[in-house]
Formats: C-alpha cells, sequence, structure tokens
C-alpha cells in the first residue's frame, strides 16, 4: 500500500470526514497538522498549488481535498489508487 499523506487542521470538517473515510476503510496515514504553523502553510501551498485543508496524497499522486477523495470512492478508483 502506498504512503498516505494528509495535511489538516483539527478545526477542520473536511479533514475530519476524509480522515473517517480513510479510516473506515482502514488505511494508515501520515498527518501533518498545520495550525498556527506559517511554515507548514507555506510548504502545503507549494506541494498543492492550495492553502485549503485537507490536502491528500496518495504516494506520488494529489488527490486533492476532501470532495475529491469521496469521489474517488463513489468511482471505485480509491481502492485501485490504495492497492487493497
Amino acid at each position: 500500500m502506498p504512503e498516505v499523506v494528509i495535511y489538516s487542521s483539527n478545526y477542520c470538517g473536511f479533514c475530519f470526514r476524509a480522515k473517517q473515510l480513510l479510516q473506515s476503510k482502514g488505511v494508515k496515514y501520515k498527518e501533518i497538522v498545520v495550525d498556527g504553523d506559517t511554515q507548514l502553510r507555506t510548504e502545503l501551498a507549494r506541494k498543492a498549488g492550495a492553502r485549503t485543508v485537507p490536502q491528500i496524497w496518495i504516494g506520488d499522486n494529489h488527490v486533492g481535498g476532501c470532495d475529491e477523495l469521496y469521489t474517488l470512492e463513489r468511482t471505485g478508483s480509491l481502492d485501485d489508487l490504495l492497492a487493497l
């Protein structure tokens, strides 16, 4: 299974939903909380081209945010990316 990384905030409902979906699938992920850390926010903006959270990577593939993650789930593509 490729490494899953999620940039998130402790105050973000979309982050909670994204993590909940990953957990329901038994996916272990690395969470990077950006709250109050301008350096992490800058890193996120550079890597994702966005400052919003969540931003999710599966391996080298930038998935995007919560909506994109749930779209992948609805279309059956998420399991393929996770190699489940």
